[in-house]
C-alpha cells in the first residue's frame, strides 16, 4: 500500500469518479483501475461500489476514508517541512456549520476566499443538526457548543453570548419579565436541543434556567424558524447576539432580563478530528474565518 493509491482514492471518494481522480493524477483511466483493483485487494474489502452509471463509497470505503485522508495529510505536511510542497493549496474540503449562521457570515464571504484559492473545493453541508466529524469524512466544523468530545481539536472563532428578546408587540400584550421565575409565566419560543442553562442573577449568585420550564408552545430546531417566530411575537426566546444583533439594533426585537447575564459556557469552535494532521487546506480556511469573523465579529458592538 503506497500514499500515490491513497491518494487516488480519496480523490475517487470525492469526486465519486475514478477517472477523474485518475486524470488528476496523470493517470490513465485504465491504470486508475489497475490501482484500485490493487489497492482493495491489499485491504481485503471493496472500498467502492461500481457500476456502469455512478461510483459509490462502500461501508468498508466509508470507514477507510479518514484514515486514508489522515495519511495523505500527513505525507503533504511532511513535504512541506521540507520545502517540497505544493506552493497553491488544492484539494476538497469537507466542512459543516449550522445554517443560520453560515448564511449571515459565512456564504457571504466565501467568493473571497475562492479567489484567494482557486483551487480548493470546498463541498459544505449546512444544518443546525450536528453531523460526526469523523463518520462524516468532514475536515472541519463549526459548533456552537462546549467543546467536550476527547476525540476532537478546535479553535475559538469568537464568544456565543445568549440572551433573552421578545418583540415590542409581545411585550406590549403580555409585558415584559422582571425575573427567571417570571418567565414561567410567558410564551417561550424554545430550540429544539435547548437544554438547562447558567445564568448569573443581578446579585452575582448562578441560576439554572430551563426553556421548557415556561408555557413552551413551539420547539424548532431550525435557528432561523426560531428568530422569525420570536419577531412575530410567538413569545420570549434565548438567542445568540450574532444571530439577532440586526434585529436588536433596528428594534424589531427588544432584549429583556438584560441584567440576567449568560454564563459564558459556550463558544463558536472550529474543529477537526483529532486524528488528522492540520492540512494546508483546512488551516488556510481556519485562518480566513478567524480573520474575517473572528478577529472583529460582525456582533461584538450589540453586546452590552
Amino acid at each position: 500500500m503506497d500514499t500515490n493509491t491513497l491518494r487516488l482514492f480519496v480523490l475517487a471518494a470525492d469526486k465519486l469518479n475514478i477517472s477523474a481522480a485518475g486524470r488528476e493524477l496523470g493517470l490513465a483511466p485504465s491504470v486508475a483501475s489497475a490501482w484500485m483493483s490493487k489497492l482493495e485487494k491489499t485491504i481485503g474489502a471493496d472500498l467502492l461500489h461500481r457500476s456502469t452509471r455512478q461510483v459509490s463509497l462502500s461501508s468498508e470505503g466509508m470507514a477507510f476514508l479518514p484514515y486514508a485522508r489522515d495519511i495523505v495529510a500527513k505525507e503533504d505536511a511532511a513535504r512541506a517541512a521540507l520545502g517540497q510542497g505544493q506552493a497553491r493549496v488544492s484539494g476538497t474540503l469537507r466542512f459543516t456549520a449550522p445554517s443560520t449562521f453560515a448564511q449571515l457570515y459565512i456564504a457571504p464571504i466565501l467568493p473571497e476566499f475562492i479567489d484567494l484559492h482557486s483551487e480548493v473545493k470546498l463541498d459544505l453541508r449546512l444544518s443546525d443538526k450536528q453531523f460526526d466529524l469523523i463518520e462524516g469524512s468532514f475536515d472541519l466544523a463549526l459548533r456552537n457548543a462546549e467543546l467536550e468530545d476527547s476525540n476532537l481539536r478546535g479553535r475559538k472563532l469568537a464568544d456565543d453570548t445568549r440572551i433573552f428578546c421578545a418583540s415590542p408587540d409581545y411585550l406590549e400584550k403580555y409585558g415584559r419579565p422582571e425575573t427567571l421565575y417570571d418567565l414561567t409565566q410567558h410564551r417561550i419560543v424554545a430550540f429544539g436541543n435547548d437544554r438547562s442553562l447558567k445564568v448569573t442573577k443581578p446579585d452575582g449568585t448562578i441560576a439554572t434556567y430551563d426553556p421548557k420550564a415556561g408555557r413552551c408552545n413551539l420547539v424548532f430546531d431550525d435557528g432561523h424558524s426560531h428568530k422569525v417566530a420570536a419577531l412575530a411575537g410567538a413569545g420570549i426566546s434565548q438567542n445568540s447576539v450574532w444571530s439577532v444583533h440586526e434585529e436588536l439594533q433596528s428594534g424589531d426585537l427588544v432584549r429583556v432580563l438584560h441584567e440576567y447575564a449568560g454564563v459564558a459556557e459556550t463558544a463558536l469552535w472550529l474543529i477537526y478530528p483529532q486524528s488528522n494532521v492540520l492540512s494546508s487546506k483546512v488551516r488556510v480556511f481556519m485562518d480566513f474565518l478567524l480573520d474575517r469573523i473572528g478577529r472583529k465579529p460582525p456582533w461584538a458592538a450589540s453586546i452590552t
